[in-house]
């Protein structure tokens, strides 16, 4: 089933609303790294080589100078509106872990970010903390990203990573991670890595063609297609996932979760990492 939402245009501004959606929670758990909020608690951010601010209260999410087509083309998929969380989340409450995640965070959607920046942040992610991943990734889209009118940079293709080279990549200061960002641009250049082809596979078989580009693990590779290629089936494990799974789910993941197990990690991440 879909989500059911409500999307109206106010001035030069698009508002919507979907039942239980945060995008504060969304934007801050750990699944994308472009986001700030500023001391007003506006929202700032780039994705798909557009800049967005947004304010959110009483549930109503803003979007600033956004009109309909690029809400449509970008941003409805962008935060996931059309899935059917609150049916999702109901079916999870029947696990008393899953229950306590939930109303602790139950606002967060899966962000489906582009495929390629979602590959390239977790490369960078990895044996990293999430304010030097932002500010490596900050790094890395001001020396090569193109200049939005705002001053905010886009996120660079994979071309410009491999003209500048491994050597060129050190001013964004990613250590080990540089040989790996450059190996991943380019057999997405020469068509190793195809996203479609990969989208379409079974999720073993998926994750072992991201697995072809050096550095690239069992868990960049789960984040790559969870939140890059929209896998909810796909399952991160960090150490916090690890230690979920070990104290809470020795015998594996709750029935209830079965296809969408990358969403109920998400929740599962979110809590114990913060409580």
């Amino acid at each position: 089933m879909k989500q059911n939402f409500f999307a109206k245009k106010e001035n030069n501004d698009l508002v919507f609303k979907a039942p239980g959606f945060s995008a504060a929670l969304s934007l801050d758990c750990g699944q994308a790294f472009r986001w700030s909020a500023d001391e007003s608690g506006l929202w700032h951010g780039v994705a798909f080589g557009k800049s967005l601010t947004l304010s959110e209260k009483d549930g109503e999410v803003t979007l600033f100078d956004v009109d309909e087509a690029e809400f449509e083309s970008i941003w409805k998929n962008y935060f996931d509106l059309e899935r059917d969380y609150e049916t999702l989340k109901a079916a999870y409450c029947e696990d008393e872990y899953l229950k306590k995640a939930i109303g602790f965070c139950g606002g967060i959607h899966i962000l489906n970010q582009e495929p390629w920046e979602a590959l390239c942040s977790f490369i960078i992610s990895q044996n990293n903390n999430i304010p030097r991943i932002k500010g490596i990734i900050d790094r890395l889209c001001t020396l090569l990203g193109d200049r939005l009118e705002n001053g905010a940079y886009t996120f660079p293709p994979s071309d410009r990573i491999i003209k500048a080279g491994i050597e060129g990549l050190a001013p964004i200061r990613s250590g080990f991670r540089a040989k790996y960002i450059y190996d991943a641009a380019l057999k997405v250049e020469n068509g190793e890595i195809d996203f479609d082809k990969i989208r379409a596979l079974p999720l073993e078989q998926a994750a072992q063609e991201l697995k072809k580009i050096k550095g690239v693990g069992d868990k960049v590779a789960a984040c790559a297609l969870l939140y890059g290629l929209g896998r909810a089936d796909a399952f991160p494990v960090d150490v916090w996932v690890r230690r979920i799974l070990d104290e809470l789910y020795p015998g594996g993941m709750p029935a209830c979760t079965n296809g969408t197990a990358g969403i109920a990690q998400q929740y599962l991440f979110h809590w114990r990492r913060n409580i």
